[in-house]
């Protein structure tokens, strides 16, 4: 292919790419009542899922109603006069590239899959895989425990009981949707690390040297994020470490492969004589 059918290509693939996004927020958008009432401003009632199982841990552990959420003592107002609409928009933009998000990763693979070798295909296709796989458990991890930790924090703080906690709409939709997407961006770091460990620009050595210095920027984020208790934060905090702890495995296992195939490369090579 030449230059300008590859861009044409890469035209197409852009153009498909948001007619997926598209599709999935015009499908948010029309099932109005069901994105917002049972899954935006769901963490906003004392009945929702995160803070029943965080009760339910709390009284397990013995320490009785310490974990257990109480009624949120904030209400949401829209203070402009197009604001609930152009919210609408936004909250059915990001449910459309959170659903499209596979479709897109599989146009991407469609994209660069002619340039590759056999094997790297493979290989590619498995990273499509893991990388949705990996953005759906941070888009989960960040709507299912961030979201609602910091609801339940900011929304209830008071500085003092004369003064009431009044949300604007687009602030709560704006923590709640931010959150939700960028811990799923953020979830994505194993594969960062694959292709900066295969370029050359990091390695397992310098994730393990980095290691305590990587965990105390976690417990610090998990502090702000979440309740003043230690139990909130290690339950936020575990999943990030873990994720750090799989990012240096994947980047060993990638050196690996990349000196056993220099090692290969070098045996194959003919000797010159003299």
């Amino acid at each position: 292919m030449t230059f300008l059918e590859h861009l044409e290509e890469l035209r197409w693939t852009l153009m498909r790419s948001a007619i997926a996004i598209a599709i999935g927020m015009i499908a948010a958008f029309i099932a109005k009542d069901f994105v917002f009432d049972r899954i935006i401003l769901a963490p906003k009632n004392a009945d929702f899922i995160t803070y029943r199982a965080f009760c339910a841990l709390g009284r397990g552990m013995g320490m009785g109603d310490a974990l257990c959420a109480g009624d949120m003592v904030f209400t949401l107002q829209n203070i402009s006069m197009s604001g609930q609409f152009f919210t609408h928009l936004m909250v059915s933009f990001v449910a459309g590239l959170i659903m499209a998000f596979p479709y897109v990763l599989w146009e991407v693979w469609r994209f660069v899959a002619p340039g590759l070798h056999e094997s790297e295909k493979g290989s590619m296709r498995g990273m499509v895989a893991f990388a949705t796989v990996l953005f759906l458990v941070g888009v989960g991890f960040g709507y299912y425990m961030l979201a609602p930790l910091s609801i339940q924090f900011f929304g209830t703080y008071q500085v003092s009981a004369s003064v009431q906690n009044t949300v604007a709409l687009d602030s709560y939709i704006a923590m709640v949707t931010s959150v939700t997407l960028w811990t799923g961006v953020v979830f994505e770091l194993p594969l960062v690390i694959l292709f900066l460990t295969k370029a050359g620009i990091v390695g397992p050595q310098i994730l393990r040297t980095y290691r305590k210095h990587a965990f105390v920027g976690i417990l610090i984020v998990a502090a702000i994020l979440t309740p003043p208790d230690v139990v909130s934060q290690l339950i936020v905090s575990m999943p990030l470490m873990l994720l750090y702890e799989v990012s240096i495995l994947i980047s060993a296992r990638m050196q690996r492969r990349m000196e056993q195939a220099r090692t290969v490369t070098r045996a194959v090579q003919p000797r010159t004589t003299v």
